[in-house]
């Protein structure tokens, strides 16, 4: 069953615009894998007419023979399809001299398996793209998931492509007021559990969507050695490195709560000056990535694992895959509690207090052991808000008491420049909610994100800020 495409708007935008466009384009789409590229790319040639190659990981007369009976095809040429073409340089040459009545399309999905086994495909398209190419009517889209080596062989200055491409986009997960379409049947909190499990990538979605609780998904999809997630990052990361151990090693101790450069290489065994080139190659590819914190010292800046299904396989399947294999572990006697606390805060900062605080610069703060979950900052009327999120229910004296340590550590963070402050608390449930409001406090909770979502538009009045 073909399911609704979902959000997008934005990417299909830009390709509409380029489609538009006077002279040849040439678009570049990346993103990992199960992203949603190809069901992107079908949602934009829909209506319109052109050549569609999905290439394979095979040897390159193969690929060249593969899409040169493609070209033949759809120009209905016989004399194409007779050719012995041997070489991309041939095959380009042949497209680029073409003549085209109108605007058409070649989109090449998985380009990167062309480049891995033949870079000279690079050079060519680069040749063909300089003499003829650039001011044709093809509009020309090549697609990856490999992520490094569409980086480094399509995208930085030292590709032949650079500076011939017209449009490069970096395909993002979907936010979860967009992923909880694709969860109809779980629950407000079910839902947010599993998008901070598996993150707003599309095809994940789908198999969650199958399942009418978050438990019942976990269990069998991670927790299962037939389940789906089982051995997935595993299979991300093979894909991009090749010194799998380490990384893990890294993951892993990212995932357990060691996040400055000092204590993951001591937790890994390594000397710290050899682990940078690996936190690097992690960091361009978002597997993880470096935050400092706001009104602090900024090289003091520690690691977080930025996709969520790294960080939630590396800290439970990972230490549990001899249970899981043996077929004895008990997922109810797992503690998820702390994992969830950890990416709930993250879910605030990168999306529900930049609606509910617009305009403001979003962060966080640390300072030795004082820690302040959210920090939101606008420079046009100097006002500063201090936040705490916590996963859980808390009655209306543990929200009181959150909040007084919050105003206490606020003495450590706060600035000259922003006079006018505020103090958040973002949690789970929370008891005596509109007393605390009605003392000034700005407080909500997962009725109120729901509220958000559902209505589509704020749920709550502006804060006011003051001493």
């Amino acid at each position: 069953m073909i399911r609704d495409f979902v959000d997008r708007e934005t990417e299909r935008a830009l390709l509409e615009e380029e489609w538009r466009g006077d002279g040849g384009r040439l678009i570049i789409l990346y993103g990992r894998r199960r992203i949603g590229k190809t069901r992107l790319i079908t949602e934009f040639i829909r209506g319109k007419e052109g050549i569609l190659h999905f290439a394979e990981d095979t040897a390159p007369q193969i690929q060249i023979r593969r899409l040169k009976e493609e070209v033949a095809q759809f120009f209905a040429d016989p004399l194409l399809a007779s050719l012995e073409i041997t070489t991309w340089d041939q095959l380009f040459t042949y497209i680029a001299r073409i003549p085209l009545a109108g605007r058409r399309y070649l989109v090449i999905d998985e380009f990167t398996y062309l480049i891995k086994n033949d870079p000279s495909i690079l050079s060519a398209l680069q040749k063909a793209w300089d003499t003829t190419l650039v001011g044709s009517n093809w509009c020309i889209l090549l697609s990856g998931s490999m992520l490094g080596l569409m980086t480094d062989s399509a995208l930085s200055y030292t590709s032949p492509l650079y500076g011939r491409r017209t449009r490069d986009i970096l395909l993002g997960p979907l936010r979860f007021c967009d992923a909880r379409q694709f969860l109809p049947s779980l629950s407000l909190r079910d839902a947010l559990k599993t998008h901070l499990t598996i993150g707003g990538i599309p095809e994940y979605l789908l198999k969650a969507g199958d399942y009418l609780t978050y438990d019942a998904f976990v269990e069998r999809e991670f927790f299962n050695r037939y389940g789906y997630f089982y051995r997935e990052p595993y299979f991300l990361l093979s894909q991009e490195f090749r010194e799998l151990k380490t990384y893990q090693a890294i993951l892993n101790a990212i995932a357990v709560g060691n996040t400055a450069p000092g204590a993951i290489a001591q937790f890994c065994g390594m000397d710290a000056r050899h682990l940078y080139p690996y936190l690097e190659a992690m960091t361009r590819l978002e597997i993880i990535e470096r935050e400092v914190p706001l009104l602090a010292n900024r090289r003091r800046g520690l690691y977080r694992i930025r996709d969520c299904i790294f960080d939630f396989w590396y800290s439970f399947v990972f230490s549990h895959r001899q249970a899981i294999e043996m077929e004895n572990l008990v997922v109810g006697s797992i503690d998820m509690n702390p994992y969830f606390g950890k990416q709930f805060e993250v879910f605030v900062r990168n999306e529900f207090a930049r609606m509910i605080f617009p305009g403001h610069t979003i962060g966080r703060w640390w300072y030795r052991e004082r820690e302040i979950d959210l920090i939101a900052i606008r420079e046009s009327d100097a006002s500063i808000v201090f936040g705490e999120c916590k996963w859980g229910a808390l009655t209306e004296r543990e929200a009181r008491g959150v909040l007084t340590r919050l105003v206490q550590k606020a003495e450590y963070a706060r600035h000259d420049r922003y006079p006018n402050e505020g103090f958040c608390l973002i949690a789970g449930d929370i008891g005596g909610k509109v007393q605390l409001r009605e003392e000034g406090f700005l407080v909500y909770d997962l009725a109120d994100i729901e509220a958000r979502y559902t209505a589509g538009q704020p749920s709550f009045t502006s804060p006011h800020l003051s001493r």
